[in-house]
């Protein structure tokens, strides 16, 4: 109601913007009617923005079989904004660093509303196709970056956060319980660290530690996933834990 009251929102081009973000990881392709089904708008809006956003080169249609999907030009929008965040310039180096040094999977996770997003991914040789690409969003209450994020916020913020941001089960693991949810993040506040096993894949214990700007709030963290079957919690925070730490405060938030 409040975007609809407002004279500046166009809701053409809101309409618009809903019809790309039907496309993810799940959703490679779709039909006109699978676009319809996934963005509830009706038929007729859907074929003429598909249409449109076709014809400005924002989406690929196969000739065959009248499926759309993101286009080249949603690289060069991930190129431009590269280049417009400077965080992404400062972490790069650091990350490539500690890479090079321990060769392991490292991130740099920054929020997005009420997830996280993986803005940068330097892969080791063990890691999966998907956990490589950049622009994966996860619900930041289950992950260790975004857990190690809200312990720098305000009480309230932390408290809203706990209280309405969305958790998802992704393994047998994952915890969901809002309290233990808390607890770690609180432990996190006091630690400087968050440390989660399976809470996303199995067998995958993650590492994250802020990315602390000058006002000692944090929306950037600096993370690692190592396999559970080499690494166990001792020996990670013996050996990559104090090299993340310099790692994420060389990089001025």
């Amino acid at each position: 109601m409040e975007k609809k009251q407002n004279p500046l929102f166009v809701g053409t081009l809101a309409k618009g913007l809903r019809l790309l973000r039907a496309f993810d990881e799940s959703h490679v392709s779709l039909s006109l009617a699978e676009l319809v089904a996934r963005t509830g708008l009706e038929k007729s809006a859907v074929q003429r923005m598909a249409h449109t956003l076709h014809h400005e080169g924002m989406l690929e249609r196969d000739p065959g079989t009248r499926r759309y999907r993101p286009s080249h030009a949603w690289l060069e929008l991930a190129y431009a904004y590269y280049w417009s965040d400077p965080l992404i310039s400062r972490a790069l180096p650091k990350l490539v660093e500690f890479s090079r040094a321990y060769g392991e999977t490292v991130n740099l996770a920054q929020i997005s509303g009420d997830h996280i997003i993986y803005s940068l991914r330097l892969p080791n040789q063990r890691t999966q196709f998907a956990a490589s690409i950049v622009g994966r969003r996860l619900p930041a209450l289950g992950t260790a970056s975004g857990r190690v994020m809200l312990a720098t916020w305000s009480k309230e913020e932390v408290t809203h956060a706990l209280e309405n941001w969305p958790i998802r089960s992704a393994t047998p693991k994952t915890i969901t319980d809002r309290e233990a949810i808390a607890e770690d993040i609180a432990r996190a506040k006091n630690d400087g660290y968050s440390i989660t096993d399976g809470q996303m894949m199995l067998n995958e214990i993650s590492l994250a530690v802020p990315v602390i700007s000058i006002d000692g709030r944090a929306n950037a963290a600096v993370q690692v996933s190592v396999s559970s079957l080499t690494y166990d919690e001792a020996r990670l925070k013996g050996e990559i834990l104090p090299a993340l730490l310099d790692t994420a405060g060389g990089i001025p938030g």
